[in-house]
């Protein structure tokens, strides 16, 4: 079993208990309308999905003394368009209840990273919090994730479409995803390339499609490079997670467009 496949077993588990005690509606504590997509696709500068992150099944304990609701007014303090709160237990080590601490304290987009795979899960996020769920194209058949996108915008929420490879950019396509995250790093391996950015980006069919490339950003060339490919937006978690001056790390990644083009 990959990586993945080991994540959606657990998830299946997961689902199936929180059918037995979830009821829609049954928090509701703070609702912020925010929209990822008008935010950054009028942005002048490379805008930044921030993470909240304590670990991950390729590098372990990442900052598993993070404070989400401390890290998430830090990462709005100094920039970010968005923030990403991982609320999977068993190989990230979070919780719902770190994604809502963060709603409490911050107005910017909040995205719920988790392995999506039913509607239940889409209702909590909302319940909690979250303007945007995570859709990832290799975790489900087509129909499917046809179907829990319908749903997630039905419910007001907007969808980040997830996709690693050209198979996967045709699925976006057709469910005419309007934000779509490319993943550097493959979920079977968990290695990282931000080639499959570049190559990916020019199979985007609707020209107002908000492109977001996630994971491998250290650096601002890294950033640079995927200016002239069009994408508006990068995930950033484990260099944000890892960083010792954020503020830093805010300026070297969230660079001006005007910046690259000028060079």
């Amino acid at each position: 079993m990959t990586i993945l496949d080991k994540i959606l077993a657990a998830k299946a588990e997961e689902v199936a208990s929180l059918k037995q005690s979830y009821q829609k509606g049954q928090k509701l504590d703070k609702i912020i309308s925010a929209s990822l997509y008008d935010s950054f696709i009028q942005s002048d500068k490379m805008s930044i999905i921030a993470e909240i992150k304590r670990a991950s099944p390729s590098k372990g304990i990442i900052n598993e003394n993070v404070d989400p609701p401390k890290q998430g007014k830090q990462y709005q303090a100094y920039g970010a368009g968005a923030i990403s709160v991982l609320t999977d237990q068993p190989f990230f080590k979070g919780t719902m209840a770190d994604l809502q601490a963060v709603r409490e304290v911050v107005d910017v987009p909040l995205l719920n990273k988790d392995f999506i795979i039913d509607e239940i899960q889409i209702d909590r996020a909302k319940d909690y919090g979250a303007n945007l769920i995570l859709l990832i194209a290799a975790a489900l058949p087509k129909s499917r994730l046809q179907e829990l996108y319908d749903y997630a915008t039905q419910q007001n929420l907007e969808v980040l479409f997830e996709v690693h490879n050209e198979e996967e950019m045709a699925v976006a396509n057709d469910l005419q995803a309007n934000i779509i995250g490319v993943n550097n790093r493959n979920l079977k391996t968990f290695e990282v390339d931000l080639a499959i950015t570049e190559r990916l980006s020019q199979l985007i069919k609707k020209p107002d499609t908000l492109l977001i490339s996630e994971s491998g950003f250290k650096t601002t060339l890294d950033v640079e490079r995927m200016v002239s490919f069009g994408v508006k937006g990068i995930l950033v978690g484990e260099t944000m997670m890892r960083s010792g001056n954020l503020q830093a790390t805010f300026d070297q990644l969230s660079i001006p467009f005007e910046q690259k083009e000028n060079r």
